[in-house]
């Protein structure tokens, strides 16, 4: 009888342990179903981390040097042992181009290799091919210029496929104007409301780090220097750019190259624009050439007028007058 008792029980803690390990099993493969899947996807955290992943790799994926297809560009199609099958077709305004069979097919902003993918998956889906191998190659790129505006030689707009460095995409432009200024502003084409700004330097350290990388579609904008005009009794009158960010008197009287010998040098000027309002500064230029006056420094748009000698009332020119010749002298005689 005793037997039979521990017999039974024996059965039971059997039965007992097999149940568990089924309910385990179940649940286990539970959690891997559609329905779990979906319970965990809709938790808030697990969905934000979800998207900040996706947004990672989407921005990953964004490589400005890589040419994409955009509006206007001549692209040919091919799919390798149907030569029949060859076009060549611009993109349309709407972003598509249209192909024989497949009709229209959206290609703007893509690459050549998502194009390439685009078209394959409507032949197939539309039973003309089982596995094509489609070629998509760009004859003209109509959208990926460099637009080269400012202080240039030649202005325009500059085919790029790929990243250049700055001074070559400006040795396209011809190089720089005498009147250009050290501040170049750049707008990249995926950013246009925040521009990048780099000034040039004539340090050889300093100009390799202003040589950044351009990508096509960027906006390249050469400023203009401020002048500094020189008139009077000088050898040449003169607007003379800031090449640097400081100027003093006696350097701009030294790019006008000196004065004549009949000017009345302490009864120079300095005009000044202070407040919208022209202000004569006098100059002992005299002494400061004989460094018994300290040399000024100069703005842009100051003016520095050097009187004659030989001339009745030396020195009495008008302000109004002086602006005038300063004026003439920026629209006629400014120093190539």
């Amino acid at each position: 009888m005793r037997r039979s008792i521990k017999i039974y029980d024996l059965k039971l803690m059997v039965l007992v342990l097999a149940f568990f390990t089924v309910a385990g099993n179940y649940e286990a493969r539970s959690e891997d179903t559609p329905s779990a899947q979906a319970q965990s996807q809709s938790d808030p955290a697990a969905l934000a981390k979800a998207l900040s992943t996706s947004e990672t790799v989407a921005s990953a994926d964004k490589n400005p040097s890589v040419p994409v297809l955009g509006v206007g560009d001549l692209i040919k199609v091919s799919v390798l042992g149907a030569p029949d099958s060859d076009q060549e077709v611009r993109v349309g305004a709407d972003g598509n181009v249209v192909l024989n069979f497949i009709g229209a097919v959206p290609i703007a902003g893509q690459t050549t290799a998502q194009a390439q993918e685009s078209i394959t998956k409507k032949l197939v889906a539309g039973g003309f091919f089982t596995q094509p191998q489609v070629s998509v190659f760009t004859k003209e790129y109509a959208t990926q210029g460099v637009s080269v505006m400012g202080e240039v030689q030649k202005p325009g707009v500059y085919p790029v496929l790929g990243a250049r460095k700055l001074f070559d995409v400006l040795s396209l432009a011809g190089g720089t104007t005498p009147k250009a200024g050290k501040l170049i502003s750049i707008t990249r084409r995926d950013t246009p409301q925040t521009p990048t700004s780099v000034s040039l330097s004539n340090d050889a350290t300093e100009s390799v780090k202003s040589n950044i990388d351009i990508y096509p579609g960027d906006t390249i904008v050469v400023s203009k220097a401020g002048l500094v005009y020189i008139v009077g009794d000088v050898h040449r009158p003169s607007g003379v750019p800031m090449d640097n960010t400081t100027m003093t008197v006696l350097q701009a009287i030294a790019m006008a190259e000196g004065t004549n010998s009949t000017a009345a040098l302490n009864k120079s000027k300095l005009i000044r624009r202070s407040s919208g309002t022209p202000q004569e500064i006098p100059l002992p230029l005299k002494d400061m050439l004989s460094s018994k006056a300290p040399d000024i420094r100069l703005q842009a748009e100051d003016i520095v007028f050097v009187p004659s000698s030989t001339a009745k009332k030396a020195g009495v020119r008008t302000l109004e007058a002086i602006i005038q010749t300063a004026t003439g002298v920026a629209m006629y005689g400014v120093r190539p």
